[in-house]
């Protein structure tokens, strides 16, 4: 799940809220249940941990059941829906798209049905008129009656589910370059987070943070923020007006006020008197205004925080996770609203689906350094090609500047012995690393397979030799890394 053979002696607090759910995880599913729980398990993970455990419950043999907002990770993970609505529950044997394909179905069957009960109930109702006030008639318009008493309405199931509506209130244009920044470095002991960052970001950019929890992410918004210390420059542009949503932003509302009070602190005068429209507009209507924040589910907190936020006009808007707790529906509509946002963008998400077609631009957090790639995530994905971490590791490689220096006879004699030798080094590396995958993956394999894993569980030794594997995987990898670089220097100074 990502931690290296440094991090387990680590206490726990020092981690950062997406590395405590993996510990969280590893509990879980080294535990090998018959069946796993697992509620929001996307929350707070990081796009490659996500995409990990996609493929861990795929080949998972127990069964799994699971709360989630996220689409894409359902499409991927599930093969059954359970839909609870109404009061009432309905069993889909199949994942959420299709889900979504076959409760159309239902519902259009219902409106048939209960078309056709409507007419029968309209012919019903005509005879009883007709007939209610002849004696002869009489009994034949009681029988009639108890008829209609008796019979089961159908009723359809609500499909225009609630909905949020908003948008984003926009302040006058900004310059047209909205930050500059020059470099930006940030060290927490004993590692630097973000390392000598320079790069300008313009009027109308959309940009999303991707990169594995404790990357810099979060943190490089605080420096925007001027929320913590480091070393470099930001510096504003003209008539830059922001507003930021924190990933902690629900947590931070007063639990003893009510719904109604949390709005009403921070609305001038021209607002106030509008906070029940807002609220209404944001799913909370009636006697739901009145509800202290201390009773809200999450999705809710989530809700009040994103209203409380419009209360500020803008034209950068700077979110941090704003779809965690958010229901899928919600979730569409807050993506529509920053689709029509004219301001810039800059926003953390691990939630794949809500990215899609969302930004022009991914800055990609790795090892303190920052790489821009343009398009949106499915681009950056696309681009990397993840399959695992490890392999975005591999591929992940230091830019060289070539030293232009004219190279005596001898000193190219040199160059060229230094070069073959560490070609060598390297092909050695590169058969370890062969031999060790070759032998972790047969453990993988082992591990999966019921018949064997159980045996495997209790044997001690086995853990011992897969685990010396892995660290001496993780130490060919680094040491292949390095080599490869001397390699490329080597070579640029010779050539």
């Amino acid at each position: 799940m990502g931690f290296k053979a440094e991090d387990l002696s680590s206490k726990t607090e020092t981690f950062s809220g997406g590395w405590r759910m993996r510990i969280e995880l590893a509990k879980v599913l080294l535990s090998n249940p018959d069946i796993l729980l697992l509620d929001e398990p996307t929350n707070h993970l990081d796009i490659e941990s996500i995409v990990w455990l996609e493929s861990f419950l795929k080949s998972y043999t127990g069964g799994v059941i699971l709360v989630s907002h996220d689409r894409a990770f359902l499409d991927q993970v599930t093969n059954r829906t359970i839909e609870i609505a109404n009061a009432r529950v309905y069993d889909y044997k199949a994942p959420y798209t299709k889900y979504l394909v076959l409760r159309a179905e239902r519902i259009e069957q219902q409106l048939s049905v209960q078309k056709n009960q409507e007419k029968e109930i309209k012919r019903t109702e005509d005879l009883i008129d007709k007939f209610r006030y002849k004696a002869s008639k009489a009994s034949f318009a009681q029988s009639l009656i108890k008829k209609l008493d008796k019979m089961d309405r159908v009723e359809v199931d609500n499909n225009a589910v609630k909905k949020m509506n908003f948008s984003f209130p926009e302040s006058g244009a900004s310059g047209k370059v909205v930050l500059e920044i020059e470099n930006l470095s940030k060290a927490t002991t004993p590692k630097t987070i973000i390392s000598d960052l320079s790069m300008q970001i313009d009027r109308g950019d959309q940009l999303a943070f991707v990169g594995q929890n404790g990357q810099g992410k979060t943190t490089l918004l605080k420096c925007i923020l001027n929320d913590t210390q480091f070393t470099g420059k930001i510096k504003q542009g003209h008539n830059v007006n922001l507003s930021y949503f924190a990933q902690n932003q629900a947590e931070l509302l007063e639990p003893h006020k009510t719904v109604l009070q949390v709005i009403e602190d921070v609305a001038d005068d021209k607002l106030r008197s509008r906070s029940r429209d807002m609220l209404g507009s944001f799913l909370f209507s009636g006697e739901d205004v009145d509800k202290k924040v201390s009773v809200l589910s999450g999705g809710e907190r989530s809700r009040l925080a994103l209203c409380k936020m419009l209360l500020q006009t803008s034209n950068l808007l700077v979110l941090d996770e704003p779809t965690n707790h958010l229901d899928i529906a919600s979730k569409e509509v807050l993506k529509a609203a920053l689709k029509a946002y004219k301001g810039t963008l800059l926003i953390v998400s691990h939630d794949r689906d809500f990215l899609a077609g969302l930004t022009n631009k991914v800055l990609e957090f790795r090892d303190g350094y920052i790489k821009t790639h343009i398009g949106d995530i499915n681009d950056y994905l696309s681009f990397r090609k993840i399959e695992s971490m490890r392999e975005l590791e591999r591929k992940t490689k230091v830019p060289v500047k070539p030293l232009k220096v004219p190279l005596g006879k001898q000193q190219r004699k040199d160059l060229d012995k230094q070069i073959k030798q560490t070609s060598n080094q390297l092909s050695k590396v590169e058969r370890q690393i062969s031999d060790l995958e070759s032998l972790i993956s047969v453990a993988d394999e082992n591990l999966a397979n019921p018949e064997k894993s159980s045996a495997l569980l209790a044997d001690e030794e086995f853990f011992k030799n897969y685990q010396g594997h892995k660290v001496s995987l993780e130490d060919c990898m680094e040491k292949w890394a390095d080599l490869e670089d001397q390699l490329e220097q080597l070579t640029a100074q010779r050539d």
